[in-house]
Protein backbone atom coordinates (compact mmCIF):
# COMPACT_ATOMS: atom_id res chain seq x y z
CA UNK A 1 0.00 0.00 0.00
CA UNK A 2 3.25 2.42 0.91
CA UNK A 3 4.58 1.43 -2.20
CA UNK A 4 1.34 2.75 -4.25
CA UNK A 5 1.51 5.68 -2.81
CA UNK A 6 4.95 6.45 -3.40
CA UNK A 7 4.75 5.94 -6.75
CA UNK A 8 1.63 8.19 -6.97
CA UNK A 9 3.29 11.07 -5.62
CA UNK A 10 6.11 10.41 -7.79
CA UNK A 11 3.92 10.27 -10.93
CA UNK A 12 2.24 13.30 -9.56
CA UNK A 13 5.34 15.11 -8.55
CA UNK A 14 6.89 14.57 -12.67
CA UNK A 15 3.82 16.03 -14.06
CA UNK A 16 3.72 18.69 -11.71
CA UNK A 17 7.29 19.83 -11.82
CA UNK A 18 8.42 22.47 -14.19
CA UNK A 19 12.20 24.17 -15.20
CA UNK A 20 10.66 26.32 -17.35
CA UNK A 21 10.97 30.69 -16.05
CA UNK A 22 8.84 32.88 -13.97
CA UNK A 23 8.17 34.21 -18.00
CA UNK A 24 5.76 31.32 -18.83
CA UNK A 25 2.87 32.85 -17.03
CA UNK A 26 2.31 35.54 -19.69
CA UNK A 27 1.76 32.02 -22.09
CA UNK A 28 -0.61 30.67 -19.41
CA UNK A 29 -2.16 33.90 -19.15
CA UNK A 30 -3.04 33.87 -22.81
CA UNK A 31 -3.44 30.11 -23.48
CA UNK A 32 -5.85 30.32 -20.51
CA UNK A 33 -7.73 33.62 -20.60
CA UNK A 34 -8.54 32.55 -24.38
CA UNK A 35 -9.78 28.97 -23.81
CA UNK A 36 -11.64 30.38 -20.81
CA UNK A 37 -13.26 33.23 -22.84
CA UNK A 38 -13.98 30.79 -25.47
CA UNK A 39 -15.66 28.46 -23.40
CA UNK A 40 -18.05 30.96 -21.17
CA UNK A 41 -19.32 32.41 -24.75
CA UNK A 42 -20.49 29.00 -26.12
CA UNK A 43 -22.64 29.25 -23.21
CA UNK A 44 -23.60 32.89 -23.83
CA UNK A 45 -24.24 32.99 -27.52
CA UNK A 46 -25.14 29.26 -27.89
CA UNK A 47 -26.69 30.08 -31.85
CA UNK A 48 -23.56 31.44 -32.86
CA UNK A 49 -20.69 29.91 -30.90
CA UNK A 50 -22.33 26.58 -29.00
CA UNK A 51 -24.81 24.11 -30.16
CA UNK A 52 -25.37 26.38 -33.24
CA UNK A 53 -22.04 26.59 -34.81
CA UNK A 54 -21.16 22.94 -34.07
CA UNK A 55 -24.75 22.26 -35.73
CA UNK A 56 -23.39 24.32 -38.73
CA UNK A 57 -19.95 22.69 -39.10
CA UNK A 58 -21.18 19.20 -38.41
CA UNK A 59 -20.33 18.21 -35.18
CA UNK A 60 -22.47 15.06 -33.90
CA UNK A 61 -24.32 15.17 -31.00
CA UNK A 62 -23.62 19.08 -30.85
CA UNK A 63 -26.38 19.49 -27.93
CA UNK A 64 -23.57 17.03 -26.11
CA UNK A 65 -20.32 18.22 -27.12
CA UNK A 66 -20.98 22.10 -27.51
CA UNK A 67 -21.59 22.32 -23.63
CA UNK A 68 -18.69 19.55 -22.99
CA UNK A 69 -16.36 21.67 -24.74
CA UNK A 70 -17.24 24.48 -23.16
CA UNK A 71 -16.95 23.20 -19.92
CA UNK A 72 -13.05 21.83 -20.68
CA UNK A 73 -12.85 25.17 -22.52
CA UNK A 74 -13.56 27.07 -19.24
CA UNK A 75 -12.02 24.06 -16.61
CA UNK A 76 -8.76 24.11 -18.30
CA UNK A 77 -8.37 27.54 -18.94
CA UNK A 78 -8.97 28.08 -15.35
CA UNK A 79 -6.37 25.41 -14.54
CA UNK A 80 -4.00 27.65 -17.14
CA UNK A 81 -4.80 30.77 -15.73
CA UNK A 82 -3.65 29.89 -11.92
CA UNK A 83 -1.01 27.14 -13.14
CA UNK A 84 -2.50 24.26 -11.44
CA UNK A 85 -2.05 20.59 -12.86
CA UNK A 86 -0.71 22.53 -16.32
CA UNK A 87 0.15 19.62 -18.04
CA UNK A 88 -2.66 17.98 -17.64
CA UNK A 89 -4.88 20.62 -18.59
CA UNK A 90 -3.04 21.28 -21.55
CA UNK A 91 -4.01 17.50 -23.29
CA UNK A 92 -7.42 18.30 -23.77
CA UNK A 93 -7.23 21.40 -25.01
CA UNK A 94 -4.68 20.15 -27.69
CA UNK A 95 -6.99 17.87 -28.52
CA UNK A 96 -10.21 20.58 -29.02
CA UNK A 97 -7.70 22.96 -30.78
CA UNK A 98 -6.89 19.76 -32.78
CA UNK A 99 -10.98 18.75 -33.05
CA UNK A 100 -11.30 22.72 -34.09
CA UNK A 101 -8.92 22.66 -36.85
CA UNK A 102 -9.64 19.37 -38.58
CA UNK A 103 -13.84 20.97 -38.46
CA UNK A 104 -13.19 24.38 -39.72
CA UNK A 105 -9.80 25.14 -41.38
CA UNK A 106 -9.14 21.79 -43.25
CA UNK A 107 -12.51 22.34 -45.27
CA UNK A 108 -11.76 26.11 -45.80
CA UNK A 109 -8.49 24.66 -47.25
CA UNK A 110 -10.04 23.00 -49.91
CA UNK A 111 -12.57 26.16 -50.58
CA UNK A 112 -11.14 29.12 -49.81
CA UNK A 113 -6.81 28.29 -50.58
CA UNK A 114 -4.02 28.67 -48.31
CA UNK A 115 -3.45 32.32 -47.95
CA UNK A 116 -7.05 32.43 -46.59
CA UNK A 117 -6.92 29.78 -44.56
CA UNK A 118 -3.98 30.84 -43.02
CA UNK A 119 -5.13 34.19 -42.07
CA UNK A 120 -8.42 32.67 -40.67
CA UNK A 121 -6.10 29.84 -38.96
CA UNK A 122 -4.16 32.13 -36.88
CA UNK A 123 -5.34 32.11 -33.60
CA UNK A 124 -6.46 28.16 -33.75
CA UNK A 125 -2.47 27.77 -34.53
CA UNK A 126 -1.17 29.93 -31.80
CA UNK A 127 -3.65 28.05 -29.98
CA UNK A 128 -2.24 24.45 -30.29
CA UNK A 129 1.36 25.66 -30.26
CA UNK A 130 0.76 27.26 -26.61
CA UNK A 131 -1.00 24.35 -26.03
CA UNK A 132 2.02 21.73 -27.07
CA UNK A 133 4.29 24.33 -25.19
CA UNK A 134 2.71 24.32 -21.92
CA UNK A 135 2.50 20.31 -22.22
CA UNK A 136 6.13 20.35 -22.80
CA UNK A 137 7.54 22.73 -20.21
CA UNK A 138 4.65 23.03 -17.52
CA UNK A 139 3.59 26.21 -15.37
CA UNK A 140 7.00 27.40 -14.50
CA UNK A 141 8.33 28.81 -11.34
CA UNK A 142 5.17 31.30 -11.27
CA UNK A 143 2.32 28.34 -11.08
CA UNK A 144 0.26 26.34 -7.99
CA UNK A 145 2.63 23.45 -9.83
CA UNK A 146 5.73 24.95 -8.88
CA UNK A 147 4.75 25.46 -5.15
CA UNK A 148 3.16 22.08 -4.87
CA UNK A 149 6.64 20.83 -6.11
CA UNK A 150 8.89 23.36 -4.00
CA UNK A 151 10.25 26.74 -5.59
CA UNK A 152 13.27 24.42 -6.14
CA UNK A 153 12.01 22.18 -8.46
CA UNK A 154 10.44 25.01 -10.47
CA UNK A 155 13.04 27.33 -9.87
CA UNK A 156 13.19 31.06 -12.32
CA UNK A 157 16.21 29.94 -14.70
CA UNK A 158 16.86 33.42 -15.65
Amino acid sequence: MEKGKLESRMHLSRMLRSNAPAATILVRLLMGGVFLSEGIQKFLFPETLGVGRFVKIGIPAPSFFAPFVGMVEIVCGALLLIGLLTRLAAVPLLIDISVAILTTKMPMLAKAGFWSTMHEARTDYCMCLGSLFLLIVGGGALSIDARICGNHAAGDSN
